[in-house]
């Protein structure tokens, strides 16, 4: 469309009209006027056919990138500094090579790579989510666990990430597995009831000096952990009041006098939008040395993350996913 919008259209509405204008869609003023969370643009989305997908990086121009798949709905959702950019159909794994649910991060990036694993098969824009195997990539439909994406779209979203930023993959109805690198894990699994570990705080930002900041809460472990590029640079004992269900995500949108302002990242689900609440944030009782620390490195567009799961391997809970954070060669 090359005439500009209307006053009252919102980012969303200009993603719902240049996305299904990129699909060669007919676009409607009334269609155009649309949010994307509403019946009309939800439908579009629900019914991309294989190999379709909606792309509209203008909605938000700059800022840092989460990624949201759905293997039930066999979608990906790419957000940018909170808002919706582009919507894809997928392929993920096959029966026996299930795609793994959990909390990744992009470990490599590389435009024409071939498997090492299976027969130098092509993997264009591959983005690799773990070193046994399963990345993001352009490809055919049959996988062994990687998630597919049509070529165009696997270009487009290769050209806005970058190493080390947040990748959620979920079966929709089920709570996504938290994957840290096994340095997460590492003293926490042998006596996680002990006095010493359960109030121990740590914080080494020099580990991963630059790159996208993550924050996992863990209800179940009553714990932080702040990963930078993917590599755990601090973790800090927490409290929250009430009750934690589910997965929640969200993304830091700025930082002023006032102190930090959080926006909901509208996750499968969990349809909430704006910004949190200064009684939500109030909830989450944190060490302030580490509080002050995090201020530190935060940036607009970092990314929290709250989950009920425990970041201990051997829980009693559902099994985490763990992927290996150091390139093994």
């Amino acid at each position: 469309m090359t005439t500009g919008p209307t006053p009252y259209l919102t980012r969303r509405s200009l993603l719902a009209t240049a996305a299904v204008s990129a699909l060669g869609l007919a676009v409607s003023p009334a269609f155009a006027q649309t949010r994307l969370d509403e019946g009309s643009i939800t439908a579009t989305v629900q019914t991309l056919r294989p190999g379709q997908f909606l792309w509209a990086p203008e909605a938000a121009p700059e800022g840092p990138v989460i990624i949201v798949v759905s293997l039930s709905k066999q979608r990906a959702y790419v957000y940018r500094n909170g808002v919706l950019i582009g919507v894809s159909t997928i392929s993920s794994g096959t029966a026996g090579h299930e795609t793994p649910t959990g909390i990744f991060t992009i470990l490599q990036k590389k435009v024409d790579h071939k498997s090492n694993l299976y027969d130098d098969a092509p993997m264009p824009f591959m983005q690799r989510l773990t070193w046994s195997g399963i990345a993001m990539h352009a490809g055919y439909p049959a996988s062994h666990g990687c998630i597919r994406l049509p070529l165009a779209f696997a270009e487009h979203l290769y050209g806005v990430t970058q190493l080390g930023l947040t990748v959620i993959i979920t079966q929709s109805a089920d709570i996504p597995r938290f994957a840290p690198a096994p340095h997460v894990l590492e003293n926490r699994g042998a006596s996680p009831s002990s006095f010493e570990s359960a109030f121990s705080t740590t914080w080494q930002p020099e580990k991963a000096p630059t790159g996208p900041v993550s924050i996992i809460l863990s209800a179940s472990d009553a714990r932080a952990v702040v990963l930078r590029n993917g590599v755990e640079i601090g973790s800090a004992p927490i409290a929250i009041r009430g009750q934690v269900s589910g997965l929640q995500a969200f993304t830091l949108s700025s930082i002023d006098q006032h102190g930090t302002h959080w926006m909901y990242l509208p996750l499968l689900g969990n349809t909430r939008t704006g910004e949190v609440s200064r009684q939500e944030r109030e909830r989450l009782t944190l060490p302030e040395d580490f509080r002050q620390n995090l201020l530190v490195i935060l940036k607009p567009g970092s990314t929290l993350i709250v989950t009920a799961d425990s970041l201990q391997s051997g829980n009693t809970g559902a099994a985490v996913t763990v992927i290996t954070s150091e390139n093994p060669e």
